[in-house]
């Protein structure tokens, strides 16, 4: 081979070596770029577990168009200061009344969601609770479905996880950290007058002249579970719905407290409970003759319950009882 030959070889070897250094560098920095863009997608979006799924829900962080089908939910996000683009409008509680307002889109009713409405929308994330729970799959076609159904027999642990659940999505922790605190304390308060209380409490509903009955573990069971009255009837049927009772019933077991929830009043009827429930029967109890039938604000305890707002106004209605 003479010398010119092995110069060109030698230049050859070169630009292969330089072509192979560059390609190995570039493939470097594509699997750097690559693990980079990785890491920052999993840091923006979170993960949602829950029963309706068994999938967890990828959820981005700070979405910005939000649907929700839970007034408890409504009230904590009003509470926190995010913003909402839709809600079912039917039957809105008062104190949510300015979602009534055009400007948020009107999504049917809890019952009976306008799907067609919220797939216009694009939302980037769907909040729904229990009476939703049958229409899960319909929600999750159209976006990010977070179930944020409660726990009755476990009320605070699962109000607690949701309220952590919409700090972590929308970036409000040290707000939520500090109103569950507050929330704690209030309960403990009351737990220390309940806990050497010898009357006993029944907790009814109340709706077109019939009525209820809620024990422990039950929809408002928290006022025992959490609150810490003791129940006048320990065996009360755990039902959504309550147990059907009759006034003889009421006397019969003659409760200290009784604490009523109206629905008539919740659903846009005429408020009946106290005309129907304060009838001679009941004027024998206990809880009348000491004047201690409290009527609970329905929008909380009925319509709503499990928000921040909602907890904490029904944390003052027990407060005034005691």
């Amino acid at each position: 081979m003479n010398m010119n030959m092995k110069k060109i070889s030698i230049a050859v070897m070169m630009f292969a070596v330089m072509v192979l250094l560059a390609a190995c560098g570039g493939a470097k920095e594509d699997e750097n770029t690559s693990s980079s863009n990785e890491s920052t997608d999993k840091a923006d979006v979170v993960e949602v577990k829950h029963e309706l799924d068994n999938n967890p829900v990828k959820v981005k962080k700070n979405p910005e168009t939000v649907v929700v089908f839970d007034f408890g939910m409504l009230d904590t996000f009003d509470d926190l200061g995010i913003e909402v683009a839709g809600l079912p409008k039917a039957n809105i509680p008062a104190y949510l009344s300015k979602y009534e307002d055009e400007q948020y889109e009107n999504l049917g009713s809890l019952k009976e969601p306008e799907f067609e409405k919220i797939h216009a929308l694009k939302p980037d994330v769907i909040f729904i609770s229990s009476r939703q729970a049958d229409l899960y799959d319909q929600f999750a076609e159209i976006a990010p479905t977070v179930y944020v159904g409660l726990d009755y027999a476990h009320y605070m642990d699962s109000f607690k996880h949701n309220m952590n659940l919409v700090a972590d999505i929308f970036g409000k922790e040290d707000e939520v950290k500090e109103e569950l605190a507050e929330i704690d304390e209030r309960i403990a308060a009351i737990k220390e007058q309940t806990t050497d209380f010898d009357k006993e409490a029944l907790i009814v509903l109340g709706t077109e002249g019939k009525v209820s009955a809620y024990g422990p573990n039950s929809r408002f069971g928290l006022i025992h579970d959490v609150f810490g009255f003791k129940a006048a009837d320990e065996k009360i049927e755990v039902s959504t719905h309550g147990q059907n009772i009759t006034f003889e019933y009421i006397l019969e077991t003659n409760p200290d407290v009784l604490f009523v929830i109206d629905r008539d009043a919740a659903v846009g009827g005429q408020a009946s409970a106290k005309d129907s429930i304060e009838n001679d029967l009941v004027k024998k109890t206990n809880a009348y003759e000491d004047g201690a039938i409290y009527y609970l604000d329905p929008s909380y305890w009925y319509l709503s319950g499990g928000g921040l707002l909602s907890m904490k106004e029904m944390i003052a209605e027990v407060e005034d009882a005691l």
